[in-house]
């Protein structure tokens, strides 16, 4: 399955707490398992995961069990350290079509205990030209009821055909717009799909317009605070606190099995070099 890696890149490593964003699909399929990611360790994250087709079952080592469609979301908080797969079940549809995010957890709650969300009917408003789907955070008024620990957005606008439509944004974030879909065009700029496009801070608006429809991811927080280092699955502070997550998995510490996942787990890659810092 052909991933594209839209969050980080060299001009932007973070946009508010979001660290992270790979985009998979549109794929139809017949008898292949398109997804298949066997059990791996996160730390001092959250993966955020929105289907705009298909099916995802997700296993942990928490024992959580939660079958993801479109429009659900999918929140597992890695904390001081979580394992979990994702596979395509063995009943679907043959389509597969979605995005999976990482937000970076505050120093303050980095280290916490684990936890997973499923929360199938995330809020939905209607504004003239646009259906919002808040997915975490808050925005115009409504909350996710997923775990937020930095104050963010995260949403997806399906813009209605030939309409344009204005949006109210928080002047104190930065925010980011991906297209998922169709053709949209940002105050006349036309956008190219699965590119990020930074807004920056200091705005109180945004304008959307469309041809033919779209849907449209847009992300965004206040300025995360903290130096973050990213290697793998890990999200710290330090390269000792890596390279201890790192040896903790190899060596069967701190991380519990994924029962429900009949495989092997991944290996840890080595650790040669730096760590991506923020």
């Amino acid at each position: 399955m052909r991933i594209r890696r839209i969050l980080p890149v060299r001009q932007r490593r973070m946009i508010g707490p979001w660290c992270f964003l790979d985009r998979y699909g549109p794929l139809s399929f017949t008898h292949e398992k398109p997804m298949d990611v066997a059990p791996h360790p996160h730390i001092g994250l959250q993966t955020v995961s929105w289907l705009l087709s298909g099916e995802i079952i997700h296993h942990d080592s928490l024992g959580t069990e939660a079958l993801l469609r479109p429009g659900q979301l999918g929140v597992m908080t890695a904390g001081r350290g979580i394992a979990h797969t994702e596979e395509t079940p063995v009943e679907n549809t043959g389509r597969l079509n979605g995005v999976q995010l990482w937000v970076a957890l505050p120093d303050a709650h980095r280290n916490g205990p684990p936890a997973f969300g499923h929360h199938p009917t995330p809020p939905v408003l209607e504004e003239p030209g646009v259906l919002v789907h808040v997915i975490l955070g808050d925005w115009m008024g409504r909350h996710s009821d997923g775990a937020a620990y930095s104050p963010m957005v995260g949403a997806e606008l399906t813009v209605h055909p030939g309409l344009s439509t204005a949006l109210p944004l928080r002047p104190e974030y930065e925010h980011a717009l991906v297209v998922l879909s169709g053709d949209a065009a940002f105050e006349g700029q036309s956008l190219q799909p699965d590119t990020l496009y930074y807004l920056g801070a200091h705005r109180g608006e945004m304008q959307l317009s469309t041809r033919a429809g779209a849907q449209v991811l847009l992300i965004g927080g206040a300025p995360f605070g903290e130096t973050i280092l990213m290697w793998w699955n890990f999200v710290a502070r330090s390269q000792e606190e890596i390279a201890a997550a790192r040896a903790d998995w190899e060596q069967h510490v701190r991380f519990e099995d994924v029962r429900a996942y009949h495989g092997a787990r991944l290996r840890a890659p080595q650790l040669i070099g730096r760590p991506i810092t923020r």
